[in-house]
């Protein structure tokens, strides 16, 4: 099964980027088209619903309690927030949410769903917004740094006050229950708020946020020039 989910992951990224670069050879290079724009949104939003929706690209970490799931959705919302903006990126992950509901239904009565797009939102925004003030590595890298700090702030919070709550009062969890999971990945852990939120919440984030900044950087790099053909082009002065 690991090497199956490697396998796809692999494909899915090739195929990524192939799409990207094919869109773009066959772009007019002229104006800035809404209709191109739209698409790529498109384009983007269905590679991240994939990821996040389909069990294959997404799985437990040794180490973290087993419903803390790695997946890569939001590097494709990375890649068009870098490309076309905060609103881009934001685009993308409402998307990826909205094709997730469609096709998966939702077993959380949508709590997990709305928690995931708060912090997808933050995490992709926050980056775009600096890098687009300093469109630069150093740009991104800062990006990256003040978006990953905020995201998982976030996400500590949301775990103590709405995820963890919500399993216990409205799925019916025990705390105890809860606490076996998680002690039973990390045995550190003492109850399931803030001592589950520092010991788990945080270095799970920490690396996940650290593995999709490499690998957005990796594809963003192999495919940015692309998207320079939906920029204005600078009128020529002429001398009068």
């Amino acid at each position: 099964m690991e090497w199956t989910r490697a396998v796809a992951i692999g494909l899915l990224f090739i195929l990524f980027v192939a799409t990207i670069r094919l869109l773009g050879d066959f772009s007019p290079q002229d104006k800035p088209n809404r209709i191109r724009f739209m698409s790529r949104i498109g384009v983007f939003g269905a590679m991240a619903a994939i990821l996040y929706a389909v069990p294959v690209f997404k799985f437990p970490v040794p180490f973290f309690p087993s419903f803390l799931e790695f997946h890569f959705d939001e590097i494709p919302a990375f890649i068009a927030g870098f490309a076309y903006g905060p609103f881009a990126g934001f685009s993308v992950v409402a998307l990826k949410t909205v094709l997730k509901l469609m096709f998966d239904g939702t077993r959380t009565m949508f709590v997990g769903e709305l928690t995931d797009l708060v912090l997808s939102s933050v995490y992709v925004v926050v980056a775009a917004i600096v890098y687009q003030k300093k469109r630069t590595l150093k740009g991104a890298g800062l990006g990256f740094l003040i978006a990953t700090a905020i995201q998982i702030v976030a996400a500590m919070v949301l775990n103590v006050y709405v995820i963890i709550p919500f399993y216990t009062h409205a799925m019916g969890y025990l705390p105890e229950d809860l606490l076996y999971l998680m002690t039973k990945a990390v045995p550190a852990i003492k109850d399931v708020g803030w001592s589950y939120a520092l010991l788990a919440v945080l270095p799970f984030n920490a690396m996940k946020d650290g593995i999709v900044i490499v690998v957005t950087f990796l594809v963003y790099r192999s495919v940015h020039k692309l998207f320079r053909i939906d920029a204005p082009r600078r009128k020529k002065r002429t001398g009068r």
